[in-house]
């Protein structure tokens, strides 16, 4: 162990060691002479670390949101466990997914075309003019839907289950610390972007919550550079660009995996990361203390 810092005792350091464990950082704190002392196992952390016992230290709102996190009912043993009545917006994104999975026959059946950002039997889309004209004629006839839906339109359960699970761990955590409202707003603009980017580059022939996805990740992984709240390991951020990076070759359709929305993916993700650097966080969140 490597000793890097030396505190007052009178500091509470319990949720900002909590926050290191979510990290992945292993550590211990010490008591000695009246000091809490840091101890790192891993010396290349000393610099982050530090960095951020800095602003823990000297920014109330980032102790607030740290210990917060600490005490809130939905983490059991450190770990976020949140229960439906904690993200009822996010549970509904995912039956109503789950459901239009169901009655589309994983996008096989005419109610599929429903979904779709247009409807590919009425307009030509093989060309980008094409697509435009399309897409400008569907929404002069107030189908204004089309643009969030292709959202909950699935082809196989596979698909919507991975979608679906990290919805949940990470859409929960943004419905409880950020709010709904905030959920909302990131729902709608990622969806915008990523299905119209999709859209405008290949068709209407795509959909899926990846996009949405993509987006809540971007935005949980650079807010929570401004003010901790989140729990994730940070080997998924790289984890979903790398693999954001290789749909944009042929490695997946070699493996069988078929096309991926790629532009989806990246329209989400810029979109979350816009969201993020635009958007204040939330001085408090009022329902991080209930149950």
């Amino acid at each position: 162990m490597y000793r890097i810092k030396q505190i007052d005792t009178s500091i509470n350091l319990e949720g900002f060691s909590r926050w290191l464990k979510e990290q992945g950082v292993d550590h211990r704190i010490t008591e000695e002479g009246g000091y809490q002392v840091l101890w790192l196992e891993n010396p290349e952390h000393t610099e982050p670390v530090l960095q951020a016992l800095e602003r823990f230290l000297s920014e109330p709102e980032v102790q607030q949101a740290v210990n917060t996190t600490a005490q809130s009912p939905v983490f059991v043993g450190g770990r976020w466990q949140p229960s439906p009545r904690h993200a009822p917006v996010v549970l509904g994104m995912i039956i109503l997914a789950v459901l239009m999975a169901w009655v589309t026959g994983m996008g096989q059946n005419q109610l599929s075309t429903l979904l779709m950002f247009v409807d590919p039997r009425v307009y030509e889309w093989g060309s980008m003019a094409e697509r435009v004209q399309a897409l400008s004629s569907t929404l002069a006839s107030g189908q204004v839907w089309r643009l969030i839906t292709p959202d909950f339109l699935h082809f196989s359960w596979t698909h919507i289950l991975f979608n679906s699970v990290m919805l949940w761990f990470l859409g929960s955590q943004i419905e409880w610390f950020d709010g709904r409202v905030r959920l909302l707003v990131l729902f709608v603009v990622t969806s915008l972007l990523s299905n119209g980017l999709q859209y405008i580059v290949s068709g209407p022939l795509f959909g899926g919550l990846s996009g949405v996805v993509y987006g809540i990740l971007g935005y949980c992984w650079l807010s929570q550079r401004q003010v901790p709240r989140f729990q994730f390991p940070p080997a998924l951020i790289t984890f979903a660009v790398a693999w954001m990076v290789i749909g944009f070759t042929s490695l997946p359709e070699v493996l069988g995996l078929g096309r991926m929305a790629n532009e989806a993916h990246l329209g989400g993700f810029v979109a979350g990361l816009a969201l993020a650097a635009i958007l204040p966080v939330p001085k408090k969140a009022p329902r991080n203390r209930g149950a």
